[in-house]
């Protein structure tokens, strides 16, 4: 009988499939290999990329360190995925403030994102004073949209890594 490739073996290295591949699959695949449940895995990406995009800039690393914690989640799994999505933050950022102003009655926020950076940088403290109340309303539909968004990940996710879970299980027998 001839031996198949391990599950985690590389495309090619060169192509965005490969890269892609090494940094999604690969760990995964090592994680199901180490016992953990394709449940957490799930629970893990779904956490991590709703957790990701909270639209308080600079929290997410908090607020997923401490979802591992308290959830008992691999932690390198969850960071991971937050890194992913800080793209997404960044792009969801400004509709969140502008929907949160319209949710709380403030005036619309109309600085681009290239103004909020440097304000970080020259401002801080005016720039939260500018954000504080549009904040809170961004927060408050974040905590709405939420829930529904990490079931809806979760509920994606799980079946598939069910079924990468068997593969890695009969593989290792």
């Amino acid at each position: 009988m001839i031996a198949s490739p391990p599950i985690s073996a590389g495309r090619a290295t060169g192509t965005m499939t490969g890269w892609l591949h090494r940094k999604t699959v690969v760990p995964i695949v090592d994680l199901l290999r180490q016992g953990v449940t394709p449940e957490k895995i799930a629970l893990s990406i779904a956490l991590g990329i709703v957790l990701g995009v909270f639209p308080v800039l600079g929290s997410t690393t908090i607020l997923c360190a401490a979802a591992a914690l308290l959830l008992r989640l691999n932690l390198p799994a969850i960071q991971l995925v937050n890194y992913f999505v800080y793209p997404v933050q960044l792009i969801l950022f400004l509709p969140f403030l502008h929907a949160g102003s319209h949710i709380v009655g403030a005036r619309t926020i109309t600085l681009s994102m290239p103004e909020i950076f440097a304000m970080m940088k020259s401002e801080p403290l005016t720039l939260i004073r500018l954000l504080w109340v549009a904040s809170l309303g961004a927060m408050a539909l974040w905590l709405l949209l939420s829930p529904a968004a990490i079931a809806v990940i979760y509920y994606s996710l799980a079946p598939g890594l069910r079924r990468l879970g068997k593969k890695v299980a009969e593989r290792r027998n």
